[in-house]
């Protein structure tokens, strides 16, 4: 499935408001190069740093602290990987493609494979009779119910948040990213195995000149701390209390992007660490804006701000919304489960 962020909505009716959507749909070359350039050279110069820091003897305490501002800037280089998906970061598809797989070779993930398996969560967020492409997996009530005392248990450590967050970015970007996802074509295969390969000849020339154990000192806290920033903004984008899902026959893909993604409302740093990905809403009604243009998008159309935010506290609650309950249309807790 070759991704087009415009033909995921071309077929959506929508509001009169939504033209004023087409001027922040265009990206700004000087812009996109500054932040490129802004956030590659310091990502590159901290990991110097902290290889500088393991063979000198220092602290390792020293070295994850500057694996924290690395890891934060690694979240950065996945925002312009993901805008690169999109072809929304830069004008020419040709560069969004040289771009994506640069930043996609940093943040361990191969450029259209991930465009292809990330086309198919546009295209079907919201829809409970097509989960599982690009999704955070998600029972229903009924379905649990009816699963076996195995496959409860199954679920319960998956969503469990010290697997979903601590396990599961470490299995996502080290491993499972190093295979084609489902459905892959040729050129998909092709982006995966030239991505490992890059990936290996650093692992090599880094074994070489610093030593194995000195690269994984510094590149395995920054990638694991982005990683999991990663994986927590995905599930707080579609599950927070309110979301909309629904059957393939009643399933809205307007609704699904002005109700099924979230308004994630963050501290000024971390939405700057973010790239802006907290206007996720905004991001699902025009793939097309640039990381650099959704707050400006977001602050000019009045209909867009009806979204009720999600904050830092109520995302923490979200956590424990695990199934979706068809009759209450909403996500509801395991234990809320047991009082039913």
């Amino acid at each position: 499935m070759s991704f087009n962020p415009v033909l995921v909505v071309a077929k959506i009716p929508k509001p009169a408001w939504y033209q004023h959507t087409n001027c922040f749909a265009q990206p700004d070359t000087r812009t996109s190069l500054r932040q490129l350039g802004l956030t590659l050279l310091p990502y590159l110069s901290l990991l110097f740093l902290m290889g500088h820091t393991v063979l000198r003897g220092y602290s390792y305490a020293i070295t994850l602290v500057l694996g924290v501002v690395a890891g934060a800037l690694a979240t950065r280089i996945f925002i312009i990987f993901h805008d690169c998906v999109h072809g929304s970061f830069l004008p020419s598809p040709r560069w969004n493609r040289n771009v994506g797989y640069l930043c996609g070779i940093l943040v361990f993930t191969a450029f259209h494979d991930w465009r292809r398996s990330h086309a198919g969560h546009h295209i079907t967020a919201g829809d409970l009779d097509r989960r599982g492409t690009g999704d955070i997996t998600t029972m229903t009530v009924d379905e649990y119910l009816a699963a076996s005392r195995l496959d409860r248990l199954a679920y319960r450590l998956y969503r469990n948040p010290l697997i979903l967050l601590g396990v599961g970015p470490f299995y996502y970007f080290l491993i499972r990213n190093r295979y084609p996802s489902r459905g892959a074509k040729k050129i998909d295969f092709t982006s995966v195995i030239f991505t490992n390969l890059v990936i290996a000849a650093i692992v090599v020339t880094a074994t070489l000149t610093v030593g194995f154990k000195t690269y994984l000192l510094v590149q395995l806290p920054v990638l694991l701390l982005a990683a999991t920033i990663g994986v927590w903004l995905f599930y707080i984008q579609h599950q927070f209390e309110g979301v909309y899902w629904a059957r393939h026959e009643e399933w809205d893909p307007w609704r699904v992007a002005m109700e099924g993604a979230s308004y994630f409302q963050l501290p000024r740093l971390l939405q700057w660490v973010t790239g802006n990905i907290g206007f996720h809403h905004v991001h699902h009604i025009r793939p097309a804006i640039p990381n650099y243009h959704l707050q400006s998008c977001y602050e000019a159309i009045p209909e867009l701000r009806t979204l009720k935010p999600v904050t830092l506290f109520s995302s923490l609650r979200s956590l424990r919304l695990n199934l979706w309950d068809e009759q209450q249309r909403r996500l509801i807790s395991f234990r809320s489960l047991k009082t039913m």
